[in-house]
């Protein structure tokens, strides 16, 4: 069992928000407190440190985070650059990533990560039907690979994924907590859902 002194968490908020007219995702306000905060609460006391990996708005993150960490080369390259610059700014042998967009993520997502993970170097969130390839436990050892992946031009995580060995973490029970919001509608329909008591 990996203890949580050897988890750094990280929470992914580098995106552009295109979907959401550029606004900046992680920020917007989810059942009265940004989403970011939200997913901070999953992680928070469960890692041995939380960073949020985020490209602007730096210190409206600080508060949610122990460290702010931008990505480690610039230009918006996508989740993948996103994670790079996690292993590389841990200080721990495993990362947990989680986007900032996924507020109903179990309250037991770090716990059920380390249980799955069965000696692989990469657990992935599998909710019974669809994979969640930015809701992972990482060996952070893989930096290195991953950098060489980036530099080679790969921007698909689960093709560099594929490159290690890993496994699917099975929460069939927990579909919904997986729900990412990418429009103001997909919002609204999940803090009905929560005022509603059904997640």
């Amino acid at each position: 069992m990996i203890p949580a002194s050897d988890i750094t968490g990280m929470i992914l908020a580098g995106g552009e928000g295109r979907r959401m007219g550029g606004r900046d995702k992680g920020l917007e306000p989810f059942a009265g407190t940004p989403l970011v905060e939200h997913v901070s609460l999953r992680l928070h006391g469960h890692v041995a440190e939380l960073l949020i990996n985020a490209n602007r708005n730096v210190d409206a993150y600080a508060r949610y985070a122990d460290r702010v960490i931008e990505d480690a080369e610039g230009g918006f390259q996508g989740p993948l650059m996103g994670i790079y610059s996690g292993l590389r700014a841990a200080k721990t042998p495993w990362l947990i990533i989680a986007p900032c967009d996924t507020p109903a993520l179990p309250r037991d997502l770090v716990a059920r990560l380390v249980e799955g993970i069965q000696g692989n170097d990469i657990g992935v969130a599998f909710d019974g039907e669809r994979l969640h390839p930015v809701v992972a436990l990482i060996r952070t050892t893989l930096a290195d690979d991953l950098h060489a992946a980036l530099a080679a031009g790969e921007r698909k995580i689960d093709r560099w994924y594929a490159r290690h060995p890993w496994c699917r973490i099975d929460m069939p029970d927990a579909a919904s907590a997986f729900a990412n919001l990418n429009t103001d509608e997909e919002k609204t329909r999940l803090e009905m859902a929560l005022k509603a008591g059904a997640l």
